[in-house]
């Protein structure tokens, strides 16, 4: 661990994408779900009000693999389509998307190899722009006339970030949130070189199958790890994080079977992505399409970026910082980020520019 002195506010522990032992992170951060042994923490009433508009759920098929997607509100309002981070899931919108199903047409999907959607033999940056695109035109998000918006977080940033690059005529603007980009050129062999020897967490092994859920949801944290009060949130992300799978030859579960419980997420993904493409990758310099980006100021990915550590955003791209809040956003400041998000989408204007 370094002896940097980090800025204050943020951690004094390795919070980064990758972390060589676990076991140093504190006991919150290691388990944040570990102390209330398999119960559901208690939730406020905006969070139960949010989750009980249940999206509908169905799988569109991009590139030979069926993908999972949740959406909101009626077809023929504007389009919004959200992204998630890496070896995360649809779902981590369930409790954001329903603010905005009034006045959009609103869908998430599970990346490939991720959540509900099928593993794939090879994972390809380039592939996100045509499996973005089959996903909002299967959910309806042009039945307005125009261009949906997209939005992603961390990993799913920078995914659309790279789509608005390369594939301008997808979308009428773009919102990122706690988005990284690759080192600038000089750096990019020792992050490489760290990342390998650090084995990216999750790595290249077998997903582990849990005998309960119980202890699944024990072992569950967030990558980066961070601490966070909003328990109720982590919760209800790990249950939908995981899938029934069968316990190794030997084991049986409490219930006298033999299924126990995995994590929903391709495990040699980062070992079948095209990863120098990740780390190589840095913002253009320009784009045509409005772009934004929401942040939390503690979140040391942010602060990756501001030392020079992480390739610089375009000029004039517009910066909401939200206070109190690490990389994961969402769940850290749910409430502020529908509201950033809010403001930004009203100088939308449907069918044009932002």
């Amino acid at each position: 661990m370094s002896d940097e002195v980090k800025p204050a506010g943020r951690e004094t522990y390795d919070d980064r994408p990758f972390v060589l032992n676990p076991r140093n992170l504190p006991p919150e951060v290691q388990a944040p779900l570990g102390a209330f042994k398999g119960a559901t923490p208690p939730s406020p009433q905006w969070f139960k009000d949010a989750i009980a508009q249940q999206p509908e759920r169905t799988f569109v098929e991009s590139l030979g693999a069926r993908l999972e997607v949740l959406t909101w509100g009626e077809i023929g309002k504007p389009g919004l389509l959200f992204a998630h981070g890496n070896s995360a899931h649809a779902d981590w919108w369930s409790f954001i998307a329903p603010f905005f199903a009034g006045d959009f047409r609103v869908a998430a999907f599970s990346l490939a190899g991720m959540g509900g959607s099928d593993w794939r033999e090879r994972y390809a940056v380039a592939d996100f722009a045509q499996d973005a695109e089959t996903v909002a035109r299967a959910a309806g998000l042009h039945a307005d006339g125009g261009k949906p918006i997209y939005v992603g977080h961390s990993f799913g940033g920078g995914l659309v970030i790279s789509t608005a690059a390369s594939h301008p005529d997808q979308m009428r603007a773009a919102i990122v949130i706690d988005t990284g980009f690759g080192p600038p050129p000089p750096a990019v062999a020792k992050r490489k070189a760290e990342a390998d020897a650090a084995r990216n967490i999750p790595d290249d092994r077998p997903n582990r199958v849990y005998p309960t859920i119980e202890e699944a949801l024990a072992r569950f944290r967030l990558m980066p790890p961070q601490p966070t009060e909003n328990t109720f949130i982590v919760d209800f992300i790990a249950r939908r994080s995981l899938m029934r799978a069968p316990l190794p030859a030997g084991e049986t579960a409490p219930d006298g079977s033999g299924q126990g419980w995995s994590w929903r997420f391709d495990p040699r993904m980062w070992a079948k992505l095209e990863r120098n493409a990740i780390l190589d990758t840095k913002a253009p310099g320009d784009l045509e399409v409005p772009l934004a980006h929401i942040y939390g100021d503690k979140s040391l990915i942010i602060d990756f970026l501001r030392r020079g550590h992480l390739g610089d955003f375009p000029p004039g791209v517009i910066e909401v910082e939200i206070p109190d809040c690490h990389h994961h956003v969402m769940i850290d400041q749910p409430l502020a980020l529908v509201a950033a998000l809010r403001a930004l989408l009203a100088g939308c204007r449907p069918n044009g520019a932002a």
